[in-house]
C-alpha cells in the first residue's frame, strides 16, 4: 500500500472514531421542551432527530475541532461551535431539498416527503436557531470569543445564502450563459465557505491562533471545500451507477463546473445537444451516458479533476509551511489526500 493511500486511510478513521462522538453530542440537542405538548415531539423534535442522524460524514465539526488542536488549542473547547456548524447544515440539506423539489437524500425520503413541507420548513428553522444558540450558551468560551465565533457564522450563512440563490436564480431563469468564474463563485459560496473555510477559521480562533495561522486554514478549508464540491459532482457523473442517485446532476440539469467547462469548450454541435440534454430533465440511461461523453470528449472531466487536484495540492503546501507539525495537523493534511485520491 502507498504512502498516500495510508495517509488517505489516517484521515477515514479518524471520521469513522470521531463521528460517532459527534453523533452522542448532537442528539442532546433534538429534545427541546418535547415536555411542554406531547406533540413537540411528533411534530418537531423526533423527525428532525431522525433526519439529522442519517448523517453524511460529520467531516465539517471533526475538521474545526482538528483546527483547534492543530493550533495548540484544546478540541473540547470547540465541541458546541463545532455543532453549530452541523445544524447549519442540516437546516440548509432540509430547505435545499425543498427549494430543489428533491424527492431523496441519503437514500431516505427527504423531510418535506415524509412530514409535508410546512413542518420540514419549521424544522429547519430550529436548526438554524441551534447555530446560534449552541455558541452563546456555551460556558466553555469567554464572550470575546463567542462574538468572534458569531461573526464567523454570521458570514458563512451569508455566503452560503448568496450560493444559493445563484443556483436557485439560474434554474429558475433557464440561464446555462455561465463562464467558469461563475460557476466558481457560486460554489465557493453556497458549499465551500460551510464545508470547509469556516469550520477550520472557527477552530483556529477558539485554540487561539495566530491571524496568518487562521488565514492560512481559511484559506485551506476554502480550497478543500471547493475540491469536496467538485469530486462530488465528478463521482455523481463517473462513478458507481449502483448509486440510486447516479448523474441525477444531469437530470436535473446542474450548472457543475464539467457542464459548464463543456458549454463553452466542445465543438458548437455538442455544445447544443449538451444544453438540449440538461434542459430535458432527461432520465434516459442513452442521453445521460451521452451527455458525460461530451463532457469526456470535450476534457471537461479533466479539467475539472486537474483543477481541484491543484488547488488542494497548493493550499496543502501553504498550510505545511505555516503550521507546525503535529497529529492534527497531519489529519487535515491527511484530509487534502484524502479529497485527491477520491478525484483521482
Amino acid at each position: 500500500m502507498n504512502l498516500d493511500r495510508l495517509k488517505e486511510l489516517s484521515f477515514e478513521l479518524h471520521l469513522r472514531k470521531e463521528g460517532k462522538r459527534i453523533d452522542e453530542y448532537l442528539a442532546e440537542y433534538f429534545t427541546g421542551d418535547a415536555g411542554a405538548h406531547g406533540d413537540m415531539l411528533r411534530y418537531l423534535y423526533a423527525p428532525l432527530a431522525e433526519f439529522s442522524a442519517n448523517s453524511g460524514k460529520r467531516h465539517r465539526p471533526i475538521i474545526c475541532m482538528l483546527a483547534c488542536q492543530a493550533v495548540g488549542g484544546d478540541p473540547q473547547r470547540a465541541v458546541r461551535s463545532a455543532l453549530a456548524i452541523e445544524h447549519f447544515h442540516t437546516a440548509a440539506l432540509i430547505h435545499d431539498d425543498i427549494q430543489d423539489g428533491a424527492e431523496k437524500r441519503r437514500g431516505e425520503p427527504c423531510f418535506h416527503i415524509k412530514e409535508g413541507v410546512a413542518l420540514a420548513i419549521n424544522a429547519g428553522d430550529l436548526a438554524l436557531s441551534l447555530v446560534t444558540g449552541s455558541v452563546v450558551t456555551d460556558p466553555d468560551l469567554a464572550d470575546a470569543t463567542k462574538i468572534a465565533v458569531l461573526r464567523e457564522l454570521v458570514d458563512m450563512t451569508t455566503r452560503t445564502i448568496e450560493g444559493q440563490a445563484l443556483d436557485i436564480g439560474w434554474a429558475r431563469d433557464n440561464r446555462f450563459d455561465l463562464k467558469i468564474d461563475d460557476y466558481l463563485v457560486m460554489a465557493r459560496h453556497k458549499t465551500a465557505f460551510y464545508s470547509g473555510a469556516v469550520p477550520l477559521a472557527v477552530g483556529a480562533i477558539i485554540g487561539g491562533a495566530s491571524v496568518a495561522s487562521i488565514e492560512t486554514l481559511r484559506e485551506f478549508g476554502l480550497a478543500a471545500g471547493l475540491a469536496f464540491q467538485i469530486q462530488d459532482d465528478l463521482i455523481n457523473l463517473t462513478g458507481s451507477d449502483r448509486s440510486k442517485d447516479f448523474r441525477i446532476d444531469i437530470t436535473e440539469g446542474k450548472r457543475t463546473l464539467m457542464a459548464v467547462h463543456a458549454l463553452n469548450n466542445a465543438a458548437p454541435q455538442a455544445q447544443a445537444r449538451l444544453l438540449e440534454l440538461l434542459q430535458a430533465r432527461t432520465t434516459d440511461s442513452a442521453d445521460l451516458e451521452e451527455a458525460v461523453q461530451i463532457m469526456y470528449d470535450s476534457g471537461s472531466i479533466d479539467y475539472a479533476s486537474s483543477y481541484a487536484l491543484d488547488i488542494i495540492t497548493t493550499a496543502k503546501d501553504d498550510l505545511n509551511t505555516v503550521l507546525e507539525q503535529n497529529k492534527a495537523t497531519k489529519l487535515l493534511l491527511s484530509m487534502a489526500d484524502f479529497f485527491v485520491n477520491r478525484i483521482q
